[in-house]
């Protein structure tokens, strides 16, 4: 059973408490930046998590500015889309609502566990879009008086303006930078720079590789114990990055067939959609 931390309480709970009862996962975005898209991208990741578990999913984006804008950049990072308002759930019984909000939102309206996210932070330099969008009020000091004690020439307890962060650059490969994040943990601050999502498109790019080469190889089912692994590290409070390891992990493991791999990788990418299987039949 997939449980979340609540924010509100400090416990985890179940993320669907009444067995295959309407779930509403509402999304709660202030704005257009990167940590809003994390909010976005966590909500999705948790109507992933509970369909592959049987429960029936609503799913709302609040968002009081740049609506049309934040839907178009959630549809860039494979995020499902969201219905627009909650009146209509209210008349099919649903069991729980879950709220996703980012951690400096304040108050969330109306009752449910909540799913706090931790910001997005761009650590290298600005670019070429750099001035589109600005910062979340707020982001600069998210992450602690040691990260501000790390700017050359910022007195300490003083808040320097951190880059701009460049969200049309980085939805230029949005799987890259959707696999960036769920690289770390959601209450963990993610510091993005070039490097960084450099490395997630090599990573995908060896896993769509691999995964074409090990579909040529007569198919075999997901090994029983990697299944309870991955299962076991989602509905751990949205373990994203144990998922990936548990990936990296049967990549390498002598003994496992290749056609079990090409299964493992495509049952994990119901949760992960990040394409792995994109580049089947590209392999000569």
């Amino acid at each position: 059973m997939l449980r979340i931390l609540d924010a509100r309480t400090g416990e985890p709970v179940p993320a669907a408490p009444a067995r295959r009862g309407l779930t509403r996962i509402e999304a709660h975005a202030s704005g257009l930046d990167p940590t809003d898209l994390r909010v976005l991208l966590t909500a999705d990741l948790l109507v992933r998590a509970l369909e592959l578990g049987g429960t029936p999913v609503w799913t709302i984006l609040t968002a009081p500015l740049r609506l049309a804008e934040l839907r178009t950049a959630a549809t860039a990072l494979a995020i499902r889309p969201f219905e627009d308002g909650r009146d209509l759930a209210s008349g099919l019984g649903e069991a729980q609502a879950i709220h996703v909000v980012a951690g400096d939102n304040g108050p969330v309206p109306g009752p449910g566990p909540v799913a706090s996210v931790a910001p997005v932070v761009w650590t290298g330099a600005p670019g070429p879009h750099a001035g589109a969008e600005g910062t979340r009020p707020g982001a600069a000091s998210a992450d602690s008086d040691a990260g501000r004690d790390a700017v050359p020439g910022v007195p300490p307890g003083a808040s320097p303006t951190p880059p701009r962060l460049p969200l049309p650059d980085l939805l230029a490969d949005p799987a890259a930078l959707r696999l960036a994040l769920l690289s770390v943990p959601r209450g963990d601050t993610v510091h993005l720079d070039r490097a960084g999502l450099d490395r997630a498109a090599e990573q995908l790019t060896h896993w769509r590789r691999a995964v074409a080469a090990w579909a040529r190889r007569p198919s075999r089912p997901v090994p029983e114990d990697v299944r309870v692994r991955l299962r076991a590290a989602w509905e751990d409070d949205l373990d994203l990055p144990a998922v990936l390891e548990v990936l990296r992990d049967v990549e390498s493991a002598p003994g496992v067939p290749d056609g079990a791999r090409f299964e493992t990788y495509v049952y994990a990418d119901r949760l992960l959609a990040l394409d792995l299987p994109r580049d089947l039949g590209a392999l000569a």
